[in-house]
């Protein structure tokens, strides 16, 4: 099912076409309008006009999140005040928030790419979605919100938290789709397997997952807890919030809104452009935003880039589900360590919970790794021989894959604290210990 099939199964020399379009009439009214840009072009020795197209893309400056905090709150905006209908903020979950503007045009957008991340998770007008992102100054709230609303959908804005609320709703209202972060997810089937909830009594059959990074192992654990099928979908507040990009039924990569966002890959380190199928940080420039536009935005996530068509029919390019952000990487003893590869391996274990903590330390001026790792309950009750043997096996697992010493640590269920939104995995008490 498409949304818009025109866009989305565009040929990409059209693509192109229009993309170069759009760019040029975007460097031109920032330019004009927005005295940061001004000042990075004349800098760089750049007029618009010399951008022609995409291909020029690789000339401007980036931008990066702290270009944002240093023009906090307005002064990266394009449009007078008067234009801006709507404030949001990020989440600030690496740092201080960030805030961005829209106009009446920026929410028709968003509601279009909703709408087509919906459409594509396979929901429309005869679904009943329950909205448990946070309405707020987050943005995954009320981006699925009006985005629903366009689809036809019927929706309930029940916000994060309350979880016992939210499985009485569930069942009561009907839902069929269910919108909030992975991990919320595992806990809300945690607490319907505790309330032994009959899943006839369910009508749950699809969700769209997004706000933090999560493996596929976490989502095979999400659809056989909650019978659904697990779409990811992508987005930050920088550059609309979600419905940047998502994925089909086909589970095959997330369809980036390429008519709206222009994505590139570069080696985080040399800031080079990379190849299709090369790892490294993503890079949007949105074309069509007029409150807070943004070129080459430097948004951490790691990621790779295909461009060849989808099962689905869809021509826009895919990104592969991102292994993590680059700032968000830990670095013990000189290996590069990413918690969804920790995850991963959890995930692949028998008799773990998909709940769990990493502690990073420093003792003696060695850097250590320790995991606490949530076992199902009959578990604890086994002989501890058994225990051990299980603690081994993660133990020799995750050694094998990063390639550097763990502790591990199994405890009883519900011991390591839930979240209603993003899940803390790490505590690196390194930072303290620097302060």
């Amino acid at each position: 099912m498409y949304w818009n099939e025109e866009i989305e199964c565009i040929g990409r020399s059209d693509l192109r076409k229009l993309q170069s379009e759009k760019l040029r009439k975007m460097v031109e009214r920032i330019y004009y309008n927005v005295p940061f840009y001004r000042k990075k072009f004349d800098e760089a020795g750049i007029k618009p006009q010399d951008v022609k197209g995409v291909e020029d893309l690789h000339r401007l400056p980036f931008t990066t999140k702290q270009d944002l905090r240093d023009n906090y709150p307005y002064s990266l905006f394009a449009v007078p005040m008067k234009e801006i209908v709507r404030v949001h903020a990020s989440s600030g979950t690496t740092g201080k928030s960030t805030v961005v503007g829209y106009t009446k045009e920026d929410l028709e957008i968003w509601s279009e790419v909703i709408a087509r991340t919906l459409t594509s998770a396979g929901i429309t007008s005869k679904d009943v979605i329950q909205v448990a992102y946070g309405y707020g100054l987050f943005t995954g709230g009320l981006g699925v919100h009006y985005g629903a609303e366009k689809v036809g959908v019927t929706v309930i804005p029940i916000s994060g938290g309350n979880t016992r609320r939210q499985i009485q709703v569930m069942q009561d209202f009907g839902t069929t789709a269910l919108a909030c972060t992975p991990s919320y997810a595992l806990y809300l089937a945690e607490e319907m397997q505790e309330q032994k909830m009959r899943w006839e009594d369910n009508s749950l059959r699809v969700g769209i997952f997004g706000a933090e990074p999560w493996t596929e192992n976490m989502r095979k654990e999400i659809e056989q807890s909650l019978s659904i099928t697990a779409i990811d979908i992508y987005g930050l507040s920088e550059i609309i919030g979600p419905g940047v990009a998502s994925e089909c039924v086909c589970q095959s990569g997330l369809h980036i809104n390429e008519d709206h966002f222009i994505p590139e890959i570069i080696d985080p380190d040399t800031l080079e452009p990379l190849e299709e199928g090369e790892k490294g940080e993503l890079v949007f420039t949105t074309v069509t935003k007029e409150g807070l536009p943004l070129l080459r935005y430097r948004t951490r996530d790691l990621t790779s880039l295909t461009y060849e068509r989808c099962e689905c029919g869809r021509t826009l390019a895919r990104m592969r589900k991102c292994l993590g952000r680059s700032d968000d990487m830990l670095i013990i003893r000189g290996v590069n360590v990413f918690p969804s590869q920790i995850e991963a391996v959890l995930l692949e274990t028998s008799g773990t919970k998909p709940h769990y903590q990493i502690i990073v330390d420093r003792k003696h001026n060695l850097d250590t790794l320790s995991l606490l790792v949530e076992v199902e309950e009959h578990f604890l009750s086994d002989e501890i021989r058994k225990l051990e043997s299980m603690k081994e096996k993660i133990r020799h697992a995750v050694e094998s894959n990063l390639g550097i010493s763990v502790n591990v640590n199994l405890v009883e269920p519900k011991t390591i604290q839930r979240s209603e939104g993003k899940a803390k995995r790490v505590i690196d008490n390194r930072n303290n210990l620097q302060s």
